[in-house]
């Protein structure tokens, strides 16, 4: 589960974590009301400069638009009438991009110096992981790629935890100077300690800025919980913005099933998630193009395939339907009659191909043959793939 900026930057807060002062706005009449009356904009001690960002699930919001600085607090309503309601496209939206319903306005910071600092889940070592970069502002996909040595990685043992001397380490990486290496110190122990007692699954402050004052200030926040324990964090769960998530995925949390739409054709229902992992590739291994990722988990009964050949159908671009179906502890057989039960009150109008190995596979698939309806079988992985590809393409 992903959460907008200002959510992430007010939960910073509660861990002592150093973030620029701001204020959410959804029109342009409250970015009025809000130069007029909030302290962001008065006295002495207002900053130079105000940052007006859009609030969308996506990274490169700068890059798109989406991201305005105000020179004057009586530019602040001009700017922000131009990014909401406006559609960003960035690298991490796809095509359809991401329509702009709240923008946040927040102090500038004056900046000497941009760094990357986030922890992340290596499945290598197993291990929560600090990542720290000297180029703040850039995604850590391209520092990697183009100048590694520029990437500090530090797996924090978890029987040890955190230590001064982590923070110390990275200080020293970044070239920070004498005065800001406490405070580093201190926002790598906080980074951590909410990490773990949010049960996050990424946390990435880019940039993380040295300003003139010599301070440290998280400019940029973004954080992803685990989905499987935001049930035990009712305070995140209502951070949850549905505007910013797919319809069809939405209906599928409902039934627990794992769905996450893709710009294909070929829609692809499986049992456990590398296995449909496997399929998505061979898929397009075969000259297809998947339209999905769903996992319907190990049951695999009726009523959990009817609701997925529901959602499938719900996305127009769908030209045909791949069932790849492992039986392990659910028989073939049954997985068998729950499909043919779900495809005759579904009414499936584009081809369906369905592929079973497993548990009593034979018995499964000749239910499968005979069941009158218009259901191709397949026993192995590779010949369902050509087999669908084949279908969607009109034998061609």
């Amino acid at each position: 589960m992903n959460i907008h900026e200002y959510q992430a930057k007010e939960l910073f807060k509660e861990f002592g974590i150093p973030v620029p002062s701001g204020v959410l706005v959804e029109s342009v009449d409250e970015a009025r009301r809000v130069v007029a009356e909030s302290p962001l904009f008065k006295g002495e001690t207002k900053p130079a400069v105000w940052a007006v960002k859009a609030q969308i699930h996506a990274g490169g919001r700068g890059k798109a638009g989406g991201v305005k600085l105000a020179r004057k607090p009586e530019e602040v309503p001009d700017l922000v009438g131009q990014i909401l309601g406006k559609t960003l496209v960035t690298h991490q939206t796809g095509p359809e991009g991401k329509k702009v319903l709240k923008v946040w306005i927040e102090e500038g910071s004056n900046i000497v110096r941009e760094f990357y600092l986030g922890v992340v889940i290596d499945r290598t070592t197993r291990r929560m992981t600090l990542i720290a970069s000297t180029e703040g502002g850039m995604e850590i996909e391209e520092v990697a790629q183009s100048h590694p040595e520029k990437i500090f990685h530090y797996p924090v043992d978890p029987l040890e935890g955190y230590s001064p001397y982590i923070g110390r380490r990275i200080s020293q990486f970044l070239g920070l100077p004498f005065t800001a290496q406490s405070q580093m110190v201190n926002i790598v122990r906080d980074l951590v300690d909410f990490f773990q007692k949010r049960d996050a699954s990424m946390v990435e402050i880019n940039p993380l800025v040295l300003t003139k004052e010599d301070r440290l200030v998280a400019l940029d926040a973004k954080v992803g919980f685990d989905d499987n324990a935001v049930g035990r964090h009712p305070e995140i769960r209502s951070l949850r913005d549905l505007t910013e998530e797919n319809e069809l995925e939405i209906e599928a949390s409902k039934y627990n099933l794992n769905y996450v739409k893709l710009d294909g054709n070929i829609a692809c229902m499986v049992n456990g998630a590398g296995l449909a992992m496997a399929t998505m590739d061979v898929i397009a291994l075969a000259g297809g193009s998947p339209a999905n990722f769903l996992d319907v988990g190990g049951g695999a009964s009726k009523e959990t395939v009817e609701q997925a050949f529901r959602i499938i159908l719900g996305d127009p671009h769908v030209k045909g339907i791949f069932v790849n179906i492992f039986g392990g502890i659910v028989r073939c057989e049954r997985i068998a009659g729950g499909i043919i039960a779900a495809a005759q009150d579904v009414k499936i109008s584009v081809p369906l191909v369905v592929r079973l190995q497993g548990t009593n596979a034979k018995e499964g698939r000749e239910m499968l043959k005979s069941s009158g309806l218009a259901i191709q079988v397949a026993e192995e992985l590779f010949e369902g793939a050509e087999k669908i590809v084949l279908a969607v393409k009109g034998g061609k």
